[in-house]
């Protein structure tokens, strides 16, 4: 058993040794490499992609973004946030000439950029009042104040709508700029009644929208051309500047009719009428008694801005109890208007004013139930209904200019008629009470 044992013991040993022998063998014969330490590949971390704003790379500080509260000066915001008075007062000289830090609104929202050391100090300071301005101030080492507009592209816009509840509803629910719907109501402030819009009513219109950073509108830049279809009558509006008047730019329909009127159709945008000129009222108050009313009544929330419906002299701006505050104009030797109940009136006896300006605010001084503004209208000494008056028209293109016109609104009638109009109603989820009021 021991000789049997020891031959096994032996055997192993020459299998182990052999296994063994392979292994240097094997490693022997690889080919060195001889790779030089320095050049071994070390893996190095890779940096986060830069977050550029207001021209600084925001990784490589810590960020604070705060509102200006009342109370608060550029002074005290630099002291809340470490920098002490002298600090603060030499900023503020280096400064002055370059950013007005004094006008500071609430609400607006202000970036503080910390440095990342081991006591993090503030560095930059700024400030952004509106979407496409802000202004920068370096706080420490080279102290610098900067005041910067971003870069505004104007962009042509195309839009359409049926109109089944208000214009306003109408450019809300196709996400369109809100805005305008002012800008549409101020080309036909002449020739539509927008108080009283119809279901089925239609549009079309060629813009020009501004924008920063590509995607944020900052607002309507102009209206080119126009398609308003009302009570199934089509009216054409085109932007002409004559070059007879280099600036004068107004609105003509496709037979070069100018849309403007001496009259505006109200004094107030996106309003409704309460109540109109009606000789034969009868007021239960007044024991159901017939009592005139001479004014057209149009309902509007205190402080709405009030605007002369045609230029003119201002020849009374003055209160009574029965009218309260109230303002006429003095448009020529035919006709004048009125205008009560104002808030606070803003113009005074001998101003002249212009189509649309603001003369007042409305209000509900004198005798009234509500806000509203009562707008009256003279024709010859004599109060009559506005909306049943043949107005005035103002002056259309000179015969020499037609066909410079006609040629000029051609290709842009042609892509007006190519905009379609929605096929589906739209679905309103509610009411907006910024939203046109119809009768």
């Amino acid at each position: 058993m021991q000789r049997g044992a020891l031959k096994w013991t032996f055997c192993n040993f020459q299998t182990f040794v052999w296994l063994l022998g392979g292994m240097f063998f094997f490693v022997g014969c690889q080919t060195p490499t001889n790779t030089p330490v320095d050049e071994v590949e070390v893996l190095e971390e890779i940096p986060d992609p830069p977050v550029m704003k207001y021209g600084f790379n925001l990784n490589d500080y810590e960020v604070v973004v705060k509102k200006i509260r009342r109370g608060d000066t550029f002074g005290s915001l630099l002291e809340n946030h470490g920098i002490d008075y002298p600090e603060v007062y030499q900023v503020l000289t280096k400064i002055k000439n370059e950013v007005n830090v004094r006008k500071l609104q609430i609400g607006k929202p202000y970036t503080l950029l910390y440095s990342k050391d081991t006591i993090p100090t503030p560095k930059v300071f700024i400030y952004q009042p509106d979407i496409s301005n802000y202004w920068v101030v370096q706080l420490r080492d080279s102290i610098y104040g900067q005041t910067i507009s971003k870069p505004i592209k104007t962009i042509e816009q195309q839009a359409s709508g049926t109109i089944y509840s208000s214009l306003y509803e109408t450019m809300q629910a196709q996400n369109l700029n809100e805005a305008l719907t002012y800008y549409l109501s101020d080309v036909y402030a002449w020739s539509i009644d927008f108080f009283r819009l119809q279901k089925g009513d239609r549009f079309k219109v060629i813009y020009t929208e501004k924008f920063v950073d590509d995607t944020i509108s900052v607002g309507i830049d102009r209206i080119k051309a126009a398609y308003f279809e009302h009570n199934g009558q089509p009216l054409y509006a085109f932007e002409f500047e004559s070059p007879k008047l280099p600036g004068m730019v107004d609105y003509f329909d496709d037979s070069a009719k100018n849309l403007r009127r001496a009259f505006l159709q109200a004094p107030v945008k996106f309003s409704r009428i309460s109540s109109r000129y009606n000789l034969k009222r009868r007021i239960a108050y007044y024991g159901n008694r017939i009592r005139p009313h001479k004014g057209t009544d149009f309902a509007a929330s205190v402080g709405t801005p009030i605007m002369a419906t045609a230029n003119g002299t201002v020849v009374k701006s003055s209160y009574t109890r029965g009218n309260g505050n109230y303002v006429t104009i003095q448009h020529n030797n035919t006709y004048s208007t009125q205008y009560l109940h104002m808030k606070k009136r803003k113009v005074r006896v001998g101003d002249f004013v212009q189509q649309g300006d603001v003369i007042g605010w409305v209000g509900m001084t004198g005798n009234t139930s509500g806000p509203h503004v009562c707008y009256r209208f003279w024709k010859r000494g004599r109060q009559v209904d506005p909306f049943k008056q043949k107005l005035p028209e103002a002056e259309p293109i000179s015969n020499d200019l037609k066909q410079e016109y006609f040629a000029f609104i051609e290709p842009v009638k042609e892509a007006l008629d190519c905009i379609s109009f929605d096929l589906e109603p739209i679905t309103f989820q509610s009411n907006n009470d910024n939203a046109i009021t119809q009768n």
